[in-house]
C-alpha cells in the first residue's frame, strides 16, 4: 500500500468517524519499553480498547509485575448505531498469580451500563481513578480526547495522526511544553489492524486480519521523553547566500532540521519534523506557519510546506 493511498483512506475514515484501527503489539512494545520506571505503582487506563482484542491490554497484563503496575483498566465501546446483543464491558486487573502469564480476559470482565464512550460519566469516573492513560483513541476525536486528558490533568501516552501537530490547540500544548512526541520516529509510520471492508491494505496476518500502514501516525505523551532533553547537534554556519529570508517575516528558512545554523541567533523557520527533536531548553517556539501579515510564510513569492518559527535560547 502506498503512502498516498493510506493517507487518503485515513482521511476518509476520519470523515466517516470510522476509527477502527487496532495497534499491533510490536509497535506498543517498541514505544513502551522506554517508560518502565514511569509506570511503577500506577493505575493504567486503556479507555478506547476492547479488553478481548486489544494488544494494549495484552501488553500490560503480560508485563504487569515487570512494570510494577498497581492496576489495569480497559473499557469496550459499543456503537449505539450497530445492532448487537452484547453489552459494553470493562476489564479491571490487579495482577496474575501464575508466573505473570497472560490471563483469560473474561475472568476480569464485567458489564458496563452505558456505551463505553470515553466521554461518558461511567468512563470519566474510571479516568479519575487512573494515573496514566495509554491507548489509540479515535483519530476523528483527537482534539476532544486530548482536551479531556488535559482537563483532568492526566499523564498519557497515546497514538494520533501526525497532522494533529498542526492543529492550533495541539500545537499550543507543544509550544507550552505540555505535550511532546514519543520515542518512535514519526516519519516511520505504523501498521494497524483495519476493518474487513478496508480496500487498500499491506497484508493479511496469520489470524486472517487485514494490516494497513498509516504513514501519518505517531505517539503523543506528557511523560518524560529523554530525546526531548537532548540538544540538537548544529554544525552549519550561516551565510546570507545559502539561507533565504521570508518575504513576510524576519526569519531565515531551513529545509532540514540538521541545517539550522549554529551561529545564527535570529528567528529560523524549520519544517514540522523539528517537533520530533524539539528540546525546550535549547529552542523557543515563536509561532507557526504565519508571517507578520497573518498569511502563510512566503519565500520569493512561493509558499514552503508548514514551517515553525523558532529561536535559540
Amino acid at each position: 500500500m502506498t503512502i498516498k493511498s493510506s493517507n487518503k483512506h485515513l482521511k476518509k475514515a476520519n470523515k466517516q468517524k470510522k476509527d477502527e484501527f487496532y495497534t499491533q503489539l510490536a509497535d506498543i512494545e517498541n514505544e513502551l519499553k522506554h517508560y518502565k520506571d514511569q509506570f511503577r505503582g500506577k493505575v493504567v487506563f486503556c479507555n478506547c480498547d476492547d479488553p478481548k482484542e486489544s494488544d494494549f491490554v495484552k501488553y500490560f497484563s503480560r508485563n504487569f509485575e515487570h512494570l510494577g503496575l498497581k492496576k489495569l483498566i480497559a473499557t469496550h465501546y459499543k456503537d449505539a448505531n450497530l445492532f448487537t446483543r452484547e453489552a459494553p464491558y470493562k476489564l479491571e486487573y490487579t495482577g496474575d498469580k501464575n508466573n505473570n502469564r497472560m490471563p483469560d480476559p473474561n475472568e476480569f470482565i464485567t458489564e458496563m451500563i452505558g456505551t463505553g464512550d470515553f466521554r461518558s460519566e461511567e468512563c470519566i469516573k474510571l479516568l479519575k481513578e487512573a494515573d496514566i492513560v495509554v491507548t489509540n483513541p479515535p483519530f476523528s476525536l483527537f482534539r476532544e480526547y486530548v482536551a479531556q486528558l488535559m482537563e483532568y490533568d492526566k499523564k498519557f501516552l497515546i497514538i494520533g495522526n501526525t497532522n494533529a501537530l498542526t492543529y492550533k490547540d495541539i500545537f499550543k500544548l507543544i509550544k507550552d511544553d505540555k505535550i511532546r512526541t514519543g520515542y518512535t520516529n514519526f516519519n516511520v509510520g505504523m501498521f494497524f489492524v483495519v476493518p474487513n471492508d478496508w480496500e487498500n491494505f499491506h497484508h493479511i496476518d496469520e489470524n486472517g486480519k487485514k494490516i494497513a500502514r498509516v504513514s501519518t501516525s505517531c505517539w503523543y505523551t506528557n511523560l518524560d521523553v529523554e530525546k526531548h532533553k537532548q540538544d540538537i547537534t548544529l554544525y552549519k554556519k550561516y551565510t546570507p547566500e545559502e539561507y533565504s529570508k521570508y518575504d513576510n517575516y524576519d526569519a531565515i528558512n531551513v529545509d532540514k532540521v540538521s541545517e539550522i545554523p549554529m551561529d545564527y541567533n535570529g528567528a529560523v523557520g524549520v519544517p514540522i519534523t523539528f517537533l520530533d527533536k524539539y528540546n525546550p531548553e535549547q529552542f523557543e517556539i515563536i509561532k507557526f506557519r504565519k508571517g507578520d501579515d497573518d498569511k502563510d510564510l512566503i519565500i520569493n513569492g512561493k509558499f514552503p510546506y508548514f514551517r515553525i518559527i523558532i529561536k535559540k535560547k
